[in-house]
């Protein structure tokens, strides 16, 4: 087994306490800014934008630094017309008798349905794959670690990197998602993850009226 190689850490960069809570704050009231769209706008956006912030998402931790994640990031009208397609078919079935009645009740008060035009409207689909092992250069099957949890931390970076640049996304989970696979090119060993809608919103957005749990609703102290 190779042995990794440790340099001293570069980059880090410790501010005083008063800033440290200065800049806490801030990204919290960004953050808090964050919204999910649903209705997009058909508004171009610069590829380089969109390469950056999967920049952000690779510089995630991994359960041994496996990055065991692919992005396939979809802009070809013909191919999210596909990907609509099927993902409709899927939530079809989902909405119309394979959803359990407490699921629907959950999702009834944000007004989804089985229709999806966004998955043709945004400008970029980006779909996330988890891989559960690669191929060193023998061609010897190297398994991978904590692959969702992996992908979680790195889809949750992508989306934030997303706000940050002043975009707007949707997380997308239609099941199965094996279809993905087919359209898009990848093994079968490749995990769909979820479709993250990505763009400017419509003129028109609307979102619902929700609310966060409060910060003591959702922490502890010891």
């Amino acid at each position: 087994m190779e042995t990794a190689r440790f340099v001293p850490l570069e980059g880090f960069k410790p501010y005083p306490e008063e800033e440290m809570i200065r800049r806490a704050e801030r990204f919290a009231d960004d953050m808090g800014r964050r919204r999910t769209v649903r209705q997009f706008s058909t508004r171009t956006v610069p590829r380089q934008v969109i390469e950056r912030c999967l920049d952000a998402a690779a510089n995630a931790p991994s359960g041994a630094n496996m990055q065991p994640w692919h992005f396939v990031i979809v802009s070809e009208p013909a191919i999210k017309r596909r990907i609509r397609s099927a993902a409709e078919n899927e939530e079809r079935a989902f909405y119309s008798g394979r959803a359990p009645r407490d699921w629907l009740d959950a999702l009834a008060p944000l007004g989804t349905d089985d229709h999806k035009p966004y998955l043709e409207a945004a400008p970029y689909l980006v779909v996330v794959f988890g891989q559960p092992y690669h191929l060193d250069v023998d061609g010897r099957r190297v398994k991978h670690y904590y692959v969702p949890e992996s992908v979680g931390i790195a889809t949750g970076v992508l989306i934030t990197a997303i706000h940050h640049a002043g975009l707007v996304s949707l997380v997308h989970t239609p099941s199965p998602m094996s279809f993905l696979n087919k359209l898009l090119g990848r093994p079968d060993t490749d995990r769909p993850f979820l479709i993250l809608v990505v763009g400017y919103p419509a003129e028109d957005a609307v979102v619902p009226v929700i609310r966060k749990k409060a910060l003591g609703a959702i922490t502890s102290y010891r």
